[in-house]
């Protein structure tokens, strides 16, 4: 259909992977865009217009994102990019006061549905010898008291740089994104003085940007403020 690279997207919507969509467009690329908020994933495809898909479902459920990068492969040609950016933090963080359906589902998305991103995108990336993108985080790099989400994080981080060292031996590459603080909703209270989720997506960009002799296994965007 072209011959623009084509990057899927978990958790499109809105924050770090909707900013990610954008810089994407604007370096040439088309996208699949994979959240639950349809609502707001129409909104972010009138924007981008031809260049991007909807393919709304949840992240947490290995076939409906197998169904959504078929989907993205049948409408582009092909997969290029594949951007593991859907997660979620605790409203009860530690372990002594936390909720057990919470970590739950803390890692479904933050861990189970990472997993689901690659086993579903690496069949077509490796047709491109193309690139999987992790969001991890500061989190997942430093001791932080009790801290489960942080060690969900630990597990992104790890699970990284083993991709890295398996898809260096069919020419593909893997790239864990550590931002610190970023302000998204994620957080209840805006936080004007961190990052923004632009920061992170030149980041997801630039590694995307490298030639092929060249991998960024990570990096770390940190807020001056």
């Amino acid at each position: 259909m072209t011959d623009r690279k084509t990057l899927f997207i978990t958790g499109a919507s809105s924050g770090i992977g909707a900013a990610t969509a954008r810089a994407a467009v604007t370096a040439g690329w088309n996208v699949g865009l994979m959240a639950r908020s349809e609502d707001k994933l129409a909104d972010l495809h009138a924007e981008l217009g031809d260049a991007s898909l909807v393919v709304s479902g949840d992240a947490t459920n290995l076939t409906e994102q197998q169904n959504a990068i078929a989907a993205t492969v049948e409408h582009f040609g092909g997969l290029h990019g594949a951007f593991a950016n859907a997660g979620m933090g605790l409203d009860t963080p530690g372990t002594e006061n936390g909720d057990p359906e919470e970590w739950r589902k803390l890692i479904d998305l933050n861990i189970m549905a990472l997993l689901y991103t690659a086993k579903a995108s690496l069949p077509e990336l490796r047709k491109t010898r193309g690139h999987l993108v992790l969001t991890g985080s500061v989190a997942g790099k430093v001791h932080i008291p009790g801290s489960i989400y942080g060690a969900s994080k630990w597990f992104v981080h790890g699970y990284g740089g083993n991709m890295a060292q398996e898809m260096r031996g069919w020419g593909g590459r893997c790239t864990v994104i550590a931002p610190g603080m970023v302000d998204t909703a994620f957080f209840s209270e805006p936080k004007p003085d961190k990052l923004k989720p632009e920061d992170v997506a030149n980041a997801v960009m630039f590694a995307l940007s490298q030639p092929e002799r060249s991998n960024i296994p990570e990096m770390t965007v940190m807020p001056t403020g």
